[in-house]
């Protein structure tokens, strides 16, 4: 049997040539082709999509071969194409889902492969699991029972096997092919009605975008600059290595957009992460305004400006600024686990104006219920473009109305012996006070997280893949947060 092939919170991801390998691709496609054909909507086809990493075309040739080998047609993207183009893609043409390869924000080293059924969002588990339930039948077959096309480097013997040709984009499918295919013009004619673009347009806005050298190349600086914003790029040519980085949208990693913004004195920065389904965003002043602080301010002014009522939805992670804004908008508010499938299942299923998670997704009411890093950006510049305004006075301002607010995340590394020895001790942990203030609710929904009478917070969440637990907390100063913290990792003997 081979090595189990497990989907984390957003795919499966393995490094290249060690776990994310062609035999695997082709074990995972056929897994996900039988999941499809199993609902009965093998004939509606699959779109196929692929970030900049490297080979990630021709990985993704190996799942268009699958699919058509079972019988699915394909949509596949001409170019490489971000995750929530490539979801979008599902609405365009109308198909059973999306087949994403990309390993998002991991390390250049990593590849993945993402599963988005015909919601256009990611999968919940249920239906990953049943993909792991077919890997696993697989991979107790024998050899001779596995039937795999070739890569689509040997894409002519391929489609000869198969006798399903490559198509251009036309019509319908006569029988199962692959056909190529560019999501950008619907994608962007749908955003020109998510967003205010004559508003961007008035305000004369200078923006500068760092797609991290990751798949969003070309979409949010072309969207800008035809909505008439004057727009620079940097790190904006396809680079497998990511400069050396992380393709990640952190304060950390934005040193060189923030001395572009200040350099020429720009109203935002934006930054898209690899596959561009997260954001980062850079204020004049070169402030990095956290996914943390944006999501209030979007909230704020999607139902104090726009006038779009409803409840929000967050991750048991994220900033209970929302919270009280909600409570003074007269709405709910949604906690779920960390993963946006979760985010993106509140949106469809409770009318949920705004759906976000402190690591930088979010989506909004008519839009698809996938983080989406291009649509955040293009707001953010719609606020600034409305109120003529910088984030961080529109922040202060925020604070002003419903309480300053303050969160961090502290990463401890443990060893899987002391890991378990903490795991053992949350079970159990159920103090009356913490850090001097009584506990007002204990949540285990994912961790374990305790809510103060003083409506500060700490969240202990451990990693699903290494020995690590991620320590959140939010108070009303840094100071406080920093408190919580140490407290808690006093409290269960962990050291940093």
């Amino acid at each position: 049997m081979g090595k189990k092939i497990k989907f984390g919170t957003d795919g499966w991801r393995g490094i290249m040539a060690e776990d994310f390998t062609f035999d695997n691709v082709r074990l995972v496609s056929r897994a996900v082709a039988d999941y499809i054909n199993g609902k009965g909507m093998g004939g509606k086809g699959v779109v196929v999509g692929y970030d900049n990493r490297f080979l990630a075309d021709k990985f993704a040739g190996v799942v268009a071969d699958t699919m058509v080998a079972n019988g699915i047609p394909v949509y596949i993207t001409e170019s490489a194409t971000p995750t929530p183009v490539t979801a979008f893609g599902i609405k365009t043409w109308d198909t059973a889902g999306a087949i994403m390869i990309t390993a998002s924000h991991n390390p250049p080293e990593y590849n993945g492969l993402k599963f988005i059924p015909e919601y256009a969002g990611p999968a919940l588990p249920h239906i990953t699991e049943e993909i792991e339930a077919n890997i696993k039948a697989m991979q107790s077959e024998s050899p001779g029972d596995m039937i795999f096309i070739s890569g689509r480097g040997d894409q002519e013997e391929a489609m000869a096997l198969a006798e399903m040709p490559v198509a251009k984009e036309t019509g319908g499918f006569n029988k199962p092919e692959i056909r190529e295919i560019n999501p950008f013009d619907n994608y962007s004619r749908h955003m020109a009605n998510l967003i205010d673009i004559e508003a961007i347009g008035r305000a004369g806005l200078k923006l500068i975008v760092d797609p991290m050298y990751g798949c969003g190349i070309g979409y949010l600086e072309g969207l800008l600059r035809e909505a008439g914003a004057e727009v620079q790029e940097i790190q904006c040519h396809r680079d497998p290595l990511f400069g050396g980085n992380l393709p990640e949208p952190t304060a950390k990693l934005l040193g060189e957009l923030r001395e572009w913004v200040l350099e020429e004195g720009a109203h935002l920065g934006m930054a898209l992460d690899g596959d561009a389904d997260r954001f980062g965003l850079i204020d004049s002043d070169g402030t990095f305004i956290t996914p943390n602080q944006f999501l209030p301010l979007l909230y704020h002014h999607l139902v104090r400006n726009r006038g779009i009522k409803g409840p929000v939805t967050r991750t048991v992670a994220t900033t209970h600024l929302l919270d009280r804004m909600a409570e003074a908008f007269g709405e709910e508010v949604y906690e779920t686990a960390v993963g946006f499938k979760y985010i993106g299942q509140n949106l469809l299923e409770k009318g949920c104006v705004l759906g976000g998670e402190e690591s930088g997704g979010l989506s909004v009411k008519g839009h698809i219920p996938e983080k989406d890093g291009i649509l955040a950006c293009f707001l953010a510049a719609e606020i600034i473009a409305v109120y003529g305004r910088s984030l961080q006075e529109l922040l202060q301002d925020l604070y002003n109305e419903f309480g300053s607010i303050h969160s961090g995340r502290l990463d401890v590394h443990t060893s899987p012996e002391e890991k378990e020895r903490v795991l053992a001790e949350l079970r159990n942990y159920n103090p009356d006070h913490l850090a001097g203030v009584p506990v007002k609710d204990r949540i285990t929904l994912d961790g374990m997280k305790l809510v103060l009478r003083d409506e500060s917070w700490v969240l202990v969440r451990p990693s699903g893949t290494e020995p690590l637990f991620r320590i959140y907390a939010e108070a009303k100063n840094k100071d406080r947060v920093q408190e919580l913290q140490e407290e808690m990792c006093n409290k269960l003997g962990l050291k940093h």
